[in-house]
C-alpha cells in the first residue's frame, strides 16, 4: 500500500494499493483519477499501514482511501463503513472528511 501524509490545516491521509497508481477509472459520469502526484507515497506493509490510520484517526485527520486492500483495512479498523465505499470500475474508494 501507498501511504502519504498531507500536512495542512487538518492532516489528510492518503492510502492506496499500489497497483492502481497512476490508473484512471470512469463509469457513466464518474471517475477516479489515481495521480501519482497525489497517492504516491511511501510503500507500507498493512501492519505499518495500520498503526498509521490508527494515530491519524485519533489525531481528526481526514482520509482519502483507494484500492481494495485499503479499503478493507479501514473497514475493518472501523474508520469507514461499508455505506460510505463506492465504486467506480469495480476499484472501491472512500472520503473521511472529520
Amino acid at each position: 500500500m501507498q501511504v502519504r501524509i498531507i500536512k495542512s490545516y487538518r492532516d489528510i491521509v492518503v492510502i492506496c494499493d499500489s497497483n492502481l497508481i497512476g490508473k484512471k477509472f470512469e463509469e457513466g459520469r464518474f471517475q477516479i483519477d489515481i495521480k501519482e502526484n497525489f497517492f504516491k507515497g511511501e510503500e507500507k506493509t498493512e501492519q505499518e499501514t495500520a498503526k498509521i490510520i490508527e494515530n491519524m484517526h485519533i489525531n481528526d485527520a481526514s482520509f482519502n482511501i483507494a484500492g481494495e486492500k485499503s479499503i478493507a483495512l479501514a473497514l475493518r479498523l472501523g474508520i469507514i463503513s461499508k455505506e460510505s465505499v463506492k465504486t467506480i470500475q469495480g476499484v472501491p474508494f472512500s472520503l473521511v472528511l472529520v
